[in-house]
């Protein structure tokens, strides 16, 4: 059987006369989304043949590109899928870019930075650069942070919707890291509340004794983010009031970072 129609993404026509094509463009479709779905909703917005989007999620869900949710009858992106969208981050051909600003961002602030993304529940570290200073948290890329206690991570968080933000943290246990981290969806959202205003997001000591973090968001032409630098450091070298003094060169890596991106973007819309 093939499709009644090509599936369109972004004004491009994906040829969907090969079932790795169907596939294909299907997976892009639903890379898209930020919410659940099901099959009758992909029938409606795609015109596609039901039995047809059923196969195809079957295979889908088989691969582990796609998981089922809720009562069954709802879909979200699969462990397999983001896996391979954290590999593509991870060693995209940017990295020696994005790595060349975090080593001046260490250099201006004195203190171990990071650049960081938002995978399902939990913060991953695309790239980082230690501070030469002799006590410090060593954190590698590919490390993995709960959502709920990062800085970075409450930035992501920022951007949702409360039913949204709801609906993540609703499906992970708000795991205690110390006795100042948020394990409540109700703090999460009144900390929310202050990083929407002040438009950046501390971990004061909430994830690891002793370590403090800053971090902002990297500025996307899309509007919503889900890039993000900061900078960790002891707190016996770092308070919030003195993290403040930092702002400006985050925002400046952070622009640079989001320029980085810009042009990449670009790159890949010539070729």
């Amino acid at each position: 059987m093939t499709l009644a129609h090509p599936v369109i993404i972004d004004e491009q026509k994906i040829d969907g006369n090969t079932p790795t094509m169907r596939l294909f463009a299907l997976l892009e479709v639903i890379a898209r989304k930020n919410q659940y779905f099901s099959l009758q909703s992909l029938v409606d917005e795609l015109g596609l043949p039901k039995p047809t989007l059923h196969r195809m999620l079957q295979q889908l869900e088989g691969a582990g590109m796609i998981q089922r949710d809720g009562d069954g009858r709802q879909y979200s992106t699969g462990q397999r899928l983001r896996r391979m969208a954290e590999n593509l981050l991870l060693n995209d051909t940017v990295h020696g870019a994005r790595h060349a600003v975090l080593r001046q961002l260490v250099e201006e602030v004195g203190e171990s930075c990071n650049i960081t993304t938002c995978s399902g529940n939990e913060v991953l570290y695309l790239d980082r650069v230690e501070t030469l200073a002799p006590l410090r948290f060593y954190l590698h890329p590919g490390s993995r942070v709960p959502v709920h206690c990062s800085a970075s991570g409450k930035l992501f968080l920022a951007q949702m919707t409360s039913s949204q933000r709801r609906r993540l943290l609703a499906q992970a246990t708000l795991a205690q890291y110390t006795d100042k981290t948020l394990t409540t969806i109700d703090q999460v959202e009144a900390e929310i509340e202050r990083v929407r205003r002040d438009g950046y997001a501390f971990d004061d000591e909430e994830f690891l004794p002793g370590l403090f973090c800053v971090a902002v968001l990297v500025p996307s032409a899309e509007g919503k983010s889900n890039m993000a630098v900061a900078m960790q450091a002891p707190i016996m070298r770092m308070t919030a009031e003195k993290s403040l003094q930092c702002l400006p060169a985050l925002h400046r890596a952070a622009a640079v970072l989001a320029d980085i991106e810009k042009a990449n973007s670009a790159d890949d819309q010539e070729t």
